[in-house]
């Protein structure tokens, strides 16, 4: 954590912002720390750790501040505790830093809290203390020419209390392995002379001098040289990379020997060949170290050693974490798995020589880079190297088997300090590692770079888990002159004007942004529906929102264990909260778009970006689900604004803004009233119920920032005209997505929505069907869809009316109520469109016929009874179905239906009789529905000279007729006329004519004297009469002179006068056949009229024809008298020649009657004689005698 500072005066310090679009903040740890008593003092802060509410500052005049933290004031929301200063200590060091690489002042402070002791590292000597109060441990001891101190056990992750530490101390000719508890104990020596960072992972350490990286195996003493730190450093050409070299003591010892005398030899425990003891005690322990020297060959005074209380004992070595594992030599760096079982190859003999031509590292003139060492995971660690201070570096990450891995990250300068950042831990090299976790890892860099005109201090950010490396962030600090920070000739460290580092405890802050914007708050609304919104929140509201607060309060905790520090000022920094990064990103957007333009815009392109960097994460905790889902719903209703106010611009149209915006509303899952409360059209739409609508305080400040805008575009109904058509296939989609959910039971308020749904979606429709006047009374898409809706059982049922009587959707209402099962109402609103109310869609065609269908199907008979009465009182022959259906769920008897429709609908009476008489055959009514014909077509000819005109009319035109003609009955059938009238003569002509059956009787006198004041107009009535009181002459002289219907007077004859003026199908009833005698005598009188038919050549032809036809019918004689004398004979030639032939044949036919009859009688004779001769004679004798 240590890094060098400059003077404050040579800095153009500002006020350190605040970038809450970044990963990382900065929050104030302490600021102007006293860090001298003297006020024109240049002393800055150098170290800083933190444990357990004490804060342990290392400064450049080579002091210890120890602060105690104290809890923050409760009004402070953000809960940051302040500092007081406890104690100034001076460790013991030296004047000045032992070695050119030593940094001045007070270089590190490690501490060790499961042994409650701390190792002060200052101007090059090791002090040792007792936690908090910093109190000299075992006896003021101290290691003089020390290079760097830290702890060995990266894999152990957060300490534990009662952990005992295993701590590397490093100095100019070796690493010290040393156990710190309640006293030192020392494990072995490690043969590496200059040490100045390392990181360890289990029995492998990561060590760095001046010039190069290597890997060192504690357990076998081996390590294999990686790469230099700076690749302009010549003297790291020294170093032999890539193998393999044996670092034990005996080895190392061998080696001295041929290359150097003065280095002393060391055995494999790791003691001096010049000593004898095996104490591993602090006063041995110092006493070595405090005789070895640097080639300067500088000493120190020299001081007491310190002696142990405990008695003796054996070295203990270094517990293994995993098998014996050798180095193996570094290979290309390409990324090849970690082989535990890799076998080692042999050690070299000895040490490769120097590279001639190779200055020594002291008479090369560049400047000497940092190493920095980290582990990231527990198989690798992450090393830079560069070229110098002031250009860009990199990161190569390196396995436990020398091998290269990952890709290297790249910084933009050569890092004063790095830290990894993985989460729940964090790393700044030697220090604490990195657990091998989930979360996101991050390097954390400070540097200083060019900005502007001069030169910015600040951390570079960047993700090392990534191959591609991510995108980096900046996280300034202050600027400073363009001149600062470079090398000067003398320095052999990058000079650094802010510190990075990783303190022992964590802090945790609070954001209570984070919560003020996901807490729920009730969204008022202009004119809602349900509850109104009081002005003054009730006590419910009141606790509702401390409830909301309460959570809130569980929300925006930030665990942090990484400083910043720079001149006489610390700060933590900290993870942003993600809901912050987007919300600030997303309103900084939006602030530049609007210093651009007046009007609202939005960059698109942005949005994306920040919508692309949340897709792929999953939510680990509450806070970051509920984050997702309000960045998601916050864009969603920005989007929604931007596409409303582009109209009618025509910007919003451009490629698929409308199809993102739909996606985003409908990924987001924001609740629909919360978007619908800014268009006005569906203001009255909403159901805020009881409880109100709650939203996340974030998304009320974007629909308040918004509302105006949206509403001045969909205001008014002009503007809605304009710019329906995209905005409401948006909210059509939206919200029938959102009708999908119907039944989920993650929905809060699920009743409120989902009737606000159902009435914003009937009302899209409509509104867009009375739009589309094209569709007027047609099938359209949107028609259907209406349609469907209600059908699928909407819950806004008392809005659904509103807005179908609104939009007049009369039969669109009728279904909604039939869904509802409420037959009555269904039947109300159809008769409000038949009776002539308006229906804007049109659909209820055909009605009476629909209303008609629908009562066959009803069981409520009153309903029935009403409805069915009224229909057959605008359409008696559809009205008297509804009573008359065989299908029908309610049946009604003939005694019930004729005096109900006699009273409403009298009308239909008639069409049910007709439906009684000539479809049921029940002669029961037929005399009323007699009586009925002749009460309509005697008051029509009483009251229309144009009906009697017109059956006077009819007659001359049928007597015009030439033959053959039909029949009379045939001729007014097909030449009926539309008039109600004629249809009831001609069913009452059916009726008279004996339709029914000889079974059938009404009352002829009753029928004639009503008809005789029109009986010249009623000829066939008077014939149909006539014939039913055996007047068969006045039946056949008026069917021959009064119609000239020979054809029926024929039937008349031989079918008796009976069914000869109703249609007859099938064979006629034998017993309605009147006899042959009585068919002749009818003849006879038929016969008697056709000869006096007036037209002489029309007699001659029916006179003729009868004959001809019917002539055994006749007498021959008879007509013979009747025909006239100077007819001629061609006349009645075909009757003779017929009649005669019947003679002949009858008088043949008695011939052979005759003859038949002999020849029987003969046989018959024959037969007898035949047995008489077959039977013998009896004799039979009597008294008598012989008879």
């Amino acid at each position: 954590m240590a890094s060098t500072v400059e003077p404050r005066t040579s800095r153009k310090r500002k006020r350190v912002r605040d970038y809450s679009t970044g990963t990382y903040v900065l929050k104030p740890l302490l600021e102007e720390v006293p860090l001298s008593s003297d006020t024109d003092s240049d002393t800055q802060i150098t170290c800083v750790e933190f444990f357990e509410g004490n804060l342990y500052i290392g400064t450049l005049a080579a002091e210890i501040l120890h602060f105690v933290s104290l809890p923050g004031e409760p009004t402070n929301d953000s809960n940051v505790p302040s500092f007081i200063l406890a104690s100034r200590l001076q460790p013991t060091s030296s004047a000045t830093p032992s070695t050119a690489q030593s940094i001045p002042g007070v270089q590190q402070i490690l501490l060790i809290p499961g042994v409650n002791k701390a190792c002060v590292l200052c101007n090059g000597t090791l002090s040792f203390y007792s936690l908090p109060e910093l109190s000299p441990a075992f006896g003021n001891a101290k290691v003089s020419n020390c290079t760097w101190v830290g702890r060995t056990d990266s894999d152990d992750g957060v300490y534990q209390q009662g952990d005992t530490g295993i701590v590397m101390i490093c100095v100019k000719t070796r690493i010290r392995l040393v156990r710190i508890s309640d006293k030192v104990e020392f494990i072995k020596n490690i043969e590496y002379p200059s040490c100045l960072a390392s990181a360890s992972r289990g029995r492998f350490a990561c060590v760095a001098d001046a010039h190069t990286y290597a890997l060192v195996d504690i357990e076998n003493q081996q390590k294999i040289t990686l790469f230099p730190i700076s690749s302009l450093d010549q003297a790291a050409g020294d170093s032999t990379s890539g193998q393999v070299q044996n670092i034990s003591p005996a080895q190392v010892s061998s080696v001295g020997r041929s290359a150097s005398s003065a280095r002393p030899r060391l055995d494999l425990r790791g003691e001096d060949t010049r000593g004898h003891e095996r104490s591993s005690s602090l006063g041995n322990l110092v006493g070595r170290l405090g005789r070895q020297r640097g080639d300067s060959g500088a000493r120190t005074p020299e001081r007491p050693a310190l002696e142990s209380p405990e008695p003796r004992r054996a070295l203990s070595p270094l517990p293994a974490t995993s098998p014996s594992r050798p180095i193996s030599s570094l290979g290309s760096p390409s990324i090849r798995p970690v082989t535990p079982d890799k076998p080692l190859p042999p050690p070299p003999n000895e040490l490769s020589p120097p590279k001639r031509g190779v200055p020594p590292a002291s008479t090369q003139a560049i400047g000497i880079l940092r190493p920095h060492i980290s582990s990231p995971l527990s198989t690798e660690f992450l090393l830079t190297t560069g070229t110098s201070p002031d250009e860009p570096s990199v990161g190569m990450f390196v396995n436990l088997d020398g091998d290269v891995v990952r890709g290297t990250i790249e910084f933009h300068q050569y890092p004063g300090d790095i830290v990894l950042d993985n989460g729940d831990h964090a790393s700044s090299g030697p220090t604490q590692g990195i657990s091998d976790g989930e979360s996101s890892g991050y390097v954390l860099a400070s540097m200083v770079t060019p900005r502007g005109g001069g030169r910015e201090a600040g951390i570079e950010i960047q993700r090392w888990d990534l191959e591609a490396g991510g995108t980096k962030e900046w996280l300034g600090l202050f600027e400073m002159p363009d001149n600062h920070g470079k090398l000067d000739s003398g320095s052999t460290l990058v000079k650094t004007v802010i510190g990075l580092g990783v303190t022992r405890s964590t802090t945790t802050f609070d954001f209570p942004e984070v919560g003020r914007k996901l807490r729920a708050r009730r969204l008022g609304l202009s004119h809602p529906v349900g509850t109104a919104f009081a002005n003054s929140p009730s006590d419910s509201q009141i606790a509702r929102n401390q409830q909301e607060d309460d959570f809130a309060s569980r929300l925006g905790h930030e665990t942090c264990h990484i400083a910043v520090w720079s001149g006489d000022s610390i700060w933590w920094i900290t993870k942003n909260p993600l809901i912050l990064q987007l919300d600030a990103m997303i309103d900084l957007s939006l602030d530049e778009c609007t210093k651009q333009s007046s009007d609202f815009s939005l960059d698109r392109d942005r949005m994306s970006q920040i919508l692309d960097s949340i897709q792929s994460k999953e939510p680990r905790t509450e806070t970051d689900f509920l984050t997702l889902g309000y960045v998601r719903q916050k864009i969603s209703l920005i989007y929604f604004a931007d596409v409303v106010n582009s109209l009618p611009s025509g910007e919003g149209q451009k490629g698929n803004v409308w199809q993102t915006t739909e996606s985003l509303l409908i990924e987001g899952g924001i609740d629909p009233r919360a978007l619908l409360s800014m268009v006005p059209l569906f203001q009255k739409d909403i159901v805020e119920g009881t409880k109100g609508i709650w939203i996340h305080e974030g998304l009320l400040e974007v629909i308040e920032r918004n509302e105006s805008s949206v509403a001045k575009k969909l205001g008014s109904t002009a503007d809605l005209a304009v710019n329906n058509n995209n905005v409401f296939i948006l909210l059509k989609r939206f919200l029938t997505t959102w009708r999908q959910r119907k039944g989920f039971g993650s929905i809060s308020d699920e009743t409120e929505v989902f009737q606000t749904v159902d009435a914003a979606l009937l009302h899209v429709l409509l509104y867009q069907d009375q739009q589309n006047q094209s569709n007027l009374g047609g099938s359209s898409a949107l028609r259907s869809d209406v349609l469907s809706l209600i059908s699928s059982d909407v819950d806004c049922f008392t809005r659904a009316v509103d807005l179908l009587e609104e939009y007049r959707r009369l039969y669109v209402l009728s279904r909604l109520y039939h869904q509802r099962k409420m037959s009555s109402n269904v039947l109300a609103t159809w008769r409000r469109i038949i009776d002539g109310e308006q229906d804007d869609g049109g659909e209820f065609v055909d009605g009476e016929n629909e209303v008609r269908k629908y009562l066959i199907k009803l069981k409520d008979s009153a309903l029935i009874e009403k409805y069915g009465t009224w229909l057959a009182n605008r359409n008696p022959t559809l009205g008297v179905q509804v009573f008359s259906d065989d299908n029908s769920r309610v049946n009604f008897q003939p005694d019930q239906v004729v005096p109900l429709l006699r009273k409403h609908a009298p009308e239909a009476v008639k069409v049910y009789l007709e439906h009684l008489v000539f479809g049921k055959r029940n002669v029961q009514y037929a005399n009323d529905l007699i009586s009925y014909y002749l009460d309509n077509v005697l008051a029509t000819l009483e009251a229309s000279s144009d009906a009697r005109a017109t059956l006077s009319q009819s007659y001359e035109s049928y007597r015009a007729l030439q033959p053959p003609k039909p029949t009379y009955r045939q001729f007014i059938t097909d030449n009926a006329s539309p008039s109600p009238w004629w249809h009831d003569r001609l069913r009452l002509l059916e009726l008279l004519g004996g339709s029914h059956g000889v079974g059938f009787s009404y009352d002829i006198q009753s029928i004639l004297h009503r008809i005789e004041p029109f009986e010249q107009y009623l000829v066939p009535e008077s014939i149909i009469l006539d014939g039913r009181q055996a007047r068969h002459t006045q039946a056949l002289r008026l069917l021959t002179h009064g119609l000239g219907d020979y054809h029926t007077a024929i039937n008349y004859c031989l079918l008796g006068g009976s069914s000869i003026f109703h249609p007859t199908s099938g064979p006629v009833d034998a017993d309605a056949i009147p006899s042959r005698e009585e068919q002749a005598t009818l003849f006879a009188y038929l016969l008697y009229e056709f000869l006096r038919i007036q037209d002489v050549e029309d007699r001659l032809e029916r006179t003729s024809e009868l004959l001809e036809r019917f002539g055994s019918w006749f007498d021959v004689a008879k007509v013979l008298e009747q025909i006239p004398d100077d007819w001629p004979v061609e006349t009645v030639a075909g009757f003779l020649i017929r009649a005669f032939r019947r003679l002949v044949v009858g008088r043949s036919q008695t011939m052979i009657t005759k003859a038949l009859n002999g020849a029987e009688n003969i046989k018959i004779s024959a037969e007898l004689v035949e047995k008489v001769e077959a039977i013998e004679p009896v004799v039979e004798v009597g008294e008598q005698g012989v008879v």
